[in-house]
């Protein structure tokens, strides 16, 4: 299991990482991609959409269930990886190069009360 230092988690299982330009780019984690199993569909939300934090804005579904994903901090979805959207495998073969979408956020300070990879490791006992 892999657990970037350089990024923030929810306890929702999304991963975040701060761009140089302030927006986050978002996807869900490699937990959370192996307790899925195989992906075999995204559904992305429309660039151009408001969000508060803890909105579900996102589905990934996998063989074994559907979930919602959810907007880590609000924002404004800027961008969407339609790449991911067509071989939705790729979350599963590197869920942190495969990003689902990206944000900019409403408050830049928000992404503070994220968790660091250590207490994400901690949160899912790894």
């Amino acid at each position: 299991m892999n657990f970037p230092a350089d990024l923030k988690y929810t306890e929702s299982h999304e991963w975040v990482r701060v761009e140089a330009d302030g927006t986050l780019t978002i996807g869900i984690t490699d937990h959370a991609q192996d307790a899925l199993g195989d992906i075999v569909f995204l559904e992305l939300p429309e660039v151009g959409r408001t969000v508060g934090a803890g909105d579900a804005l996102a589905v990934v579904e996998s063989v074994k269930a559907a979930s919602d994903i959810y907007a880590p901090v609000a924002g404004e979805v800027i961008a969407v990886n339609e790449s991911a959207t067509a071989a939705p495998e790729s979350v599963n073969a590197d869920a942190f190069d495969a990003w689902l979408f990206k944000l900019k956020p409403a408050n830049a300070d928000d992404v503070n009360g994220l968790m660091s990879a250590d207490a994400y490791k901690a949160s899912v006992g790894a």
